[in-house]
């Protein structure tokens, strides 16, 4: 488990690693952009000073100032757009981000799940191969004769018995309800049916063997007697 958390963490920081990446790329690129259109419309502003400088006459800088300003406008309009595309790609960039955090995140949820479920799968497997001890420990304690049910044997039994059904009830193992109660196929496994007139029909007369429950889900079903 701890070589698949490593890993996790891992591709984590490599898919940051490469959105930083990209996204300094982009401002980089965006920044060579800006300074290159800023180069350009600079030497178009020292040559349109040039050809004032040169012209003989009014009249020829009257002509030439028109064409000046119709080269400068493009200029100006690739200057404007510039802004323009550099927020676009910043904006590209965040959603690509923003959907790269929610994958992880739903993919941390997912993990996170599919650890729980393997760990409560393992924990009922485990409690399941306790509970014939349990099971012989109530035998063997109810088999006891009555001169030595007060023997220190048959006490240390109980301490012993006692300890292991406190540690199952702190891992929220519980015993199902058996006696009594009226039949629940999802509880119970009814292994007889008997005639019973003082109790109801489906009614529970008799438990053969305890039935147990881990985290609200069964373990193993009671085995049972039901009154028809």
């Amino acid at each position: 488990m701890s070589d698949k958390k490593k890993k996790n963490r891992e591709s984590r920081e490599e898919t940051i690693q490469k959105l930083k990446e990209l996204k300094e790329a982009a401002e980089k690129k965006a920044a060579e952009e800006n300074k290159e259109a800023a180069g350009e419309e600079a030497a178009k502003d020292e040559k349109a000073a040039e050809e004032g400088k040169s012209a003989e006459a009014p009249e020829a800088a009257e002509e030439k100032a028109p064409e000046a300003g119709g080269e400068e406008k493009p200029a100006e309009e690739a200057a404007a757009a510039e802004p323009e595309s550099a927020s676009a790609r910043e904006a590209e960039l965040k959603d690509r981000l923003m959907r790269q955090m929610a994958e992880f995140e739903n993919f941390r949820r997912r993990t996170e799940k599919e650890k729980q479920a393997m760990f409560e799968t393992g924990a009922k497997s485990v409690i399941e191969k306790l509970l014939p001890v349990v099971d012989n420990f109530e035998r063997g304690l109810s088999a006891l004769p009555e001169d030595e049910a007060k023997s220190a044997f048959a006490e240390g039994m109980r301490m012993v018995y006692k300890q292991l059904m406190d540690e199952l009830e702190k891992l929220e193992v519980k015993a199902i309800e058996a006696v009594g109660k009226e039949f629940d196929p999802n509880l119970h496994n009814a292994v007889m049916h008997v005639e019973d007139e003082n109790s109801p029909d489906n009614t529970v007369v008799e438990e053969l063997q305890k039935g147990y429950t881990y985290r609200e889900s069964v373990v193993r079903h009671s085995m049972v007697k039901v009154a028809n």
